[in-house]
């Protein structure tokens, strides 16, 4: 198994099993969906999102669980765990709408997630057209062996940023502490990769019969 599929198998293993004091994607969404407290799914995301950047704000919270993740290559510290738990919410997200985080599908949505905008060119440079509206039901008909390519893509993507010393080295050019600054990265992008896992796996409307989706 080539190093970028190495390096993103670890990561959505780490997010979906839990990591250290963190439950597992299931066991995040799950307590979600027991809850009557919340009208609907979308009330159980917007909390859930809430309250996982939250987390990530907090200033030494993913340095705390640095220790607790093992990689094939060397990540920064705490950026592989930064996207362990961007895995995780995602994988939780998943889960609320009723899917299963051990199917392909999701794990490949996941990554996509992870990665914002920059998914769409990695799908289309796999040579995949899903037309307008990338999800889970665009991606139905597309092999195996077409979703290892993605992830691969995505490995190779996360790999080339981890490989920039000064990603968004905010806290040289911020008067503030670092680590709040780091948080404070950590929080947006936590909401922003959430944000996309809404659109991503949002139930979709069932094709008419005799139309074309678009």
């Amino acid at each position: 198994m080539s190093k970028p599929l190495e390096v993103v198998n670890a990561l959505l293993d780490a997010g979906f099993n839990g990591l250290g004091p963190l439950c597992s994607a299931t066991g995040l969404a799950d307590e979600y969906l027991r809850d009557t407290r919340y009208a609907n799914h979308e009330a159980r995301i917007d909390s859930l999102v809430h309250w996982e950047t939250g987390k990530l704000f907090t200033t030494g919270f993913l340095s705390g669980l640095g220790g607790l993740l093992t990689l094939p290559v060397a990540l920064p510290a705490g950026l592989g765990v930064s996207w362990a738990v961007q895995a995780r919410l995602v994988g939780a997200i998943a889960r609320i709408h009723g899917h299963a985080v051990e199917e392909d599908r999701v794990r490949t949505l996941t990554l996509l997630a992870i990665v914002g905008d920059i998914g769409k060119e990695v799908v289309k440079q796999a040579g995949i057209e899903v037309g307008q509206q990338l999800g889970m039901r665009a991606l139905e008909a597309v092999p195996m062996h077409a979703l290892s390519g993605i992830n691969r893509a995505v490995g190779f993507q996360l790999l080339s940023k981890a490989g920039q010393k000064g990603v968004v080295n905010l806290s040289k050019v911020v008067p503030f502490a670092g680590g709040l600054v780091g948080g404070a990265v950590d929080a947006l992008a936590c909401r922003a990769v959430g944000a996309t896992a809404r659109r991503l796996f949002a139930p979709g409307p069932l094709p008419v019969a005799g139309m074309s989706a678009g």
